[in-house]
């Protein structure tokens, strides 16, 4: 006999790498996945149809509770958030978790899903500096969207290559005219870079001048020359502060992914070609060459 939708779900969440939780209208846990045994140390018996209210002094620890909590889902399911768990042998780890309201057909709630993974899956992805709390949370999203990516690159669904774009006139301008002038300017670039985007590509801060754009074009050489117009975008974008026009350019380092080739390999790959762009004088783009 087929299986039914119910064990096919289960079977789909357990398959998961990170924790999949599903709490029910009124708040009790509905589903607790494997995945989430093994991070958490709690098996599904130990917590299956308990509130998740209880579940917040056994196993979260400071200011988690707003990412479970039913009244704050509607303004938190969009954005992850980086919180800490108590693990069941009493240690606590730092997790990336988000939350999703699920609806039935009519638009009606009728619970809510929690995912999450260690943030050591993160930690070890190469990025650039940043010692600002706003743009450390965009690179952890970033970061999540990307692994999802390579996870079904590995499963074979899409193509998937990193471009990694570094303003080489950042750095002198926060010196000269300040943060402030930095950041307008860094955020006026992203929207020139974003405006030349295909539809299903994305693009988000990776440091404090650095930017990582997620594609998703055929092969290396479309991954180049796509690279190649982004730099060129990038010298149109106009940029003035108090009168000044401050003309601008960038160093690009992409990198198309392999087949066995780990995230962070792809990543070190993008990272290297951006910084041999910046040893050639910047305004230039690399591209990192493949195993073979």
């Amino acid at each position: 006999m087929p299986a039914d939708r119910t064990t096919l779900l289960e079977s789909a969440l357990d398959a998961l790498a990170e924790g999949a939780v599903l709490a029910d209208i009124g708040g009790g846990l509905a589903y607790w996945n494997r995945a989430a045994e093994t991070i958490t140390g709690y098996g599904s018996a130990d917590v299956m149809g308990r509130p998740v209210r209880d579940l917040l002094d056994l196993m979260v620890v400071g200011g988690a509770s707003r990412w479970v909590r039913a009244t704050d889902i509607e303004a938190s399911h969009d954005r992850g958030s980086m919180v800490r768990m108590r693990h069941a042998l009493g240690y606590e780890l730092q997790v990336f978790a988000r939350v999703m309201t699920l609806r039935d057909g009519m638009g009606s709630r009728i619970g809510s899903a929690v995912l999450f993974h260690p943030a050591d899956n993160i930690d070890s992805l190469p990025h650039g500096d940043s010692n600002d709390a706003r743009i450390s949370e965009s690179q952890m999203q970033l970061e999540d969207r990307l692994t999802r990516l390579h996870e079904d690159f590995d499963r074979g669904d899409l193509p998937l290559g990193v471009i990694w774009i570094a303003v080489d006139q950042a750095a002198e301008l926060r010196r000269t005219h300040g943060l402030r002038a930095c950041e307008a300017m860094l955020e006026s670039i992203e929207r020139t870079l974003a405006s030349g985007l295909k539809p299903t590509e994305e693009i988000g801060r990776w440091g404090s001048s650095d930017f990582l754009v997620l594609s998703h074009e055929r092969n290396a050489a479309a991954l180049a020359s796509h690279a190649q117009t982004l730099a060129g975008l990038a010298r149109t974008a106009e940029f003035r502060w108090w009168g000044d026009r401050v003309s601008l350019t960038v160093s690009i380092g992409a990198a198309q992914a392999e087949s066995g080739v780990p995230l962070s390999s792809l990543l070190e790959r993008a990272q290297s070609a951006m910084l041999n762009s910046i040893h050639s004088g910047g305004n230039h783009v690399s591209c990192a060459q493949g195993r073979g």
